[in-house]
């Protein structure tokens, strides 16, 4: 299996575009999910279990089984299978009451987003209560569209995808109140994830796999202009993006890291 690995990260290497130079990342078995935010790197596995990534080693965070994690400004959450929402405090996830959520994001202004399974409902966490919470139930906000997957970022507001794939922006949410602008439909293509960078960069993964970037983002113009596939070796299942890296899972959970 190993050997098969090795031969799919050199097909990887060779078929990326040369504008994007992607490596075999520091080795973590059957990765699922991934997110990055401000320096620090988690992921979840098919095992259910979180590791944070501390320079080339995954370490395992805690004893909940955990099926997806986010880190950002409001700390590190997850869920787990049974779609109870977790925070990291004192070494370990304390699991809380409150709403179950199928996907929490960490990465916007201070505030939690989330959505639960089922109805794809959209909610959000205040900064203040995402900030103080060490253990009991949670106080969402609810918010107003549908999603299947919510991503937020710091500078330019939140991106979704609905249960029909296709991508929503909003430009500002306050993460004081959870009040949010309205909602910007952005065509071009049909996607299953995507995630918000601290810079307010926004990448994607299509239905098909291929992993697509948000041209033109910028504070007048915070949907951007335009889409560019990255072009990848295999179909892709998640990626996350900060600090110039992009972080990239396949569908058959090898993990590689991406720079240009």
């Amino acid at each position: 299996m190993k050997a098969v690995a090795v031969f799919l990260l050199v097909l990887c290497y060779l078929a990326v575009s040369h504008a994007w130079t992607c490596r075999e990342a520091p080795r973590l078995s059957n990765v699922r999910q991934i997110d990055a935010g401000q320096g620090k790197v988690v992921a979840s596995t098919s095992s259910n279990y979180a590791y944070f990534l501390i320079g080339s080693y995954w370490y395992r965070m805690g004893s909940a089984r955990l099926k997806h994690v986010s880190v950002g400004p409001a700390g590190m959450w997850g869920v787990d299978s049974s779609n109870r929402v977790h925070k990291y405090v004192a070494g370990n996830f304390v699991q809380s009451s409150g709403l179950s959520m199928q996907q929490v994001d960490a990465g916007g202004d201070g505030q939690v987003v989330g959505v639960t399974p089922s109805s794809h409902s959209t909610y959000c966490l205040r900064s203040s209560s995402a900030s103080t919470y060490k253990a009991g139930s949670l106080s969402w906000s609810s918010l107003s569209r549908t999603m299947k997957y919510y991503s937020c970022g710091p500078l330019y507001g939140c991106w979704g995808v609905d249960s029909s794939h296709r991508v929503y922006v909003t430009q500002r949410i306050t993460p004081t109140s959870c009040s949010t602008s309205s909602w910007t439909s952005v065509s071009g293509i049909s996607a299953k994830m995507i995630e918000v960078g601290t810079d307010g960069s926004v990448f994607a993964v299509t239905t098909t796999g291929q992993v697509y970037q948000r041209n033109g983002i910028s504070s007048s113009r915070p949907y951007g202009s335009s889409w560019s596939r990255i072009p990848m070796c295999m179909a892709m299942n998640h990626l996350s993006y900060d600090l110039g890296q992009l972080w990239v899972v396949t569908s058959g959970g090898l993990l590689l890291q991406c720079s240009h």
